[in-house]
């Protein structure tokens, strides 16, 4: 097969499109002829030789997610069928031909949904839905600040929470990326340019998706509301805190957690696909018509028909082939853009 590498630490040149064996399924498991992948900062981050992949998955092959058909099944897997679409999160090797997961974790493609609109789908949203729900605890007319709302965590986070009945406000450096986020539901845009956001919040926060990191902990702490949660899921500024005033944890009863996806063992991805698979994956089917067929059925992406759209969909900032893989990590490197970065075969 073939699949992109890291030969080296370093930068978008040590990335190379190299032949590897086909991967065998075992037991339970299920190999995936993947159509397309989602591009991750995590992808950045490991290149540049900072974030090594979970043990039990590639070293060298990057890619958290998929999404693709069913080529091969293992001994004792009978959920899927050869050739059933299916896509699902991976601790590394998706950036390849073929990909071994659990058969558990992989979830199906919606009707009629392209493979970019699908690969883009399992981190971002399962990230999202993971810190709202399970980290976050976000309830119903509670408000949430989403930090880089623009990202693909973002974006999703921003559909769930409006799904869920909250306020929904989010930061950016870049106020022309808050527009477009309006449609989905962000209610209070923030621009960081103009200076702290801590300064720009007007109403008590619940809840705050953070991956900023240490620079931001301060104004985190001070825009919660009492009993706040602050779900900490990356450090895009950097995981060191300046002085912080610690004592607003223990007078607001605040909650600090961390979340990541990618350690993830089996048992903790299959629990959460299972919950995903009946509470969200619903959200992004296309209603259908009388006629018993949905307006995105034949094609390889879904029509935008107002009175047809789903309730949540994947936002994707570009698309790249993998011949352009060195392209794809400088594209994210710059940040231009709103949402996510899918990578195809």
């Amino acid at each position: 097969m073939r699949a992109i590498v890291y030969t080296a630490a370093g930068g978008p040149e040590v990335l190379a499109l190299a032949e590897r064996p086909d991967p065998v399924p075992g037991p339970g498991q299920i190999r995936v002829r993947v159509r397309a992948a989602g591009l991750n900062r995590a992808d950045i981050h490991q290149r540049r030789g900072e974030y090594p992949a979970p043990p039990g998955w590639p070293a060298d092959i990057p890619g958290m997610e998929y999404a693709g058909e069913v080529d091969a099944t293992g001994p004792g897997a009978s959920r899927w069928r050869t050739g059933d679409r299916v896509m699902g999160l991976a601790g590394g090797g998706a950036q390849a031909e073929l990909l071994v997961v659990h058969q558990d974790t992989a979830l199906p493609v919606p009707v009629g949904m392209s493979w970019t609109d699908a690969a883009a789908i399992p981190e971002a949203f399962l990230t999202a839905w993971d810190a709202l729900t399970f980290r976050g605890r976000l309830q119903r007319g509670e408000a949430v600040l989403i930090h880089a709302v623009a990202s693909g965590v973002g974006t999703a986070a921003v559909q769930l929470a409006r799904t869920m009945g909250a306020t929904v406000l989010g930061t950016s450096r870049t106020a022309a990326k808050l527009d477009p986020l309006r449609a989905l539901g962000l209610d209070v845009g923030i621009d960081t340019s103009r200076g702290s956001f801590a300064e720009q919040v007007v109403v008590p926060v619940h809840v705050i998706l953070d991956v900023l990191g240490g620079p931001a902990f301060q104004d985190n702490l001070a825009v919660l509301a009492p009993r706040g949660r602050l779900v900490m899921l990356g450090f895009l500024q950097g995981p060191a805190v300046p002085q912080a005033n610690l004592g607003m944890i223990l007078r607001k009863r605040l909650e600090i957690v961390g979340s990541v996806m990618r350690p993830r063992t089996d048992e903790e991805r299959v629990e959460l696909a299972a919950g995903f698979r009946e509470l969200v994956l619903p959200l992004f089917e296309t209603e259908r018509r009388k006629d018993g067929r949905t307006e995105s059925e034949g094609t390889d992406r879904p029509s935008v028909v107002p009175s047809f759209r789903p309730s949540v969909r994947p936002v994707l900032h570009a698309v790249f082939p993998f011949s352009d893989i060195a392209a794809a990590h400088a594209a994210m490197e710059r940040n231009e853009g709103v949402g996510k970065i899918v990578l195809t075969w």
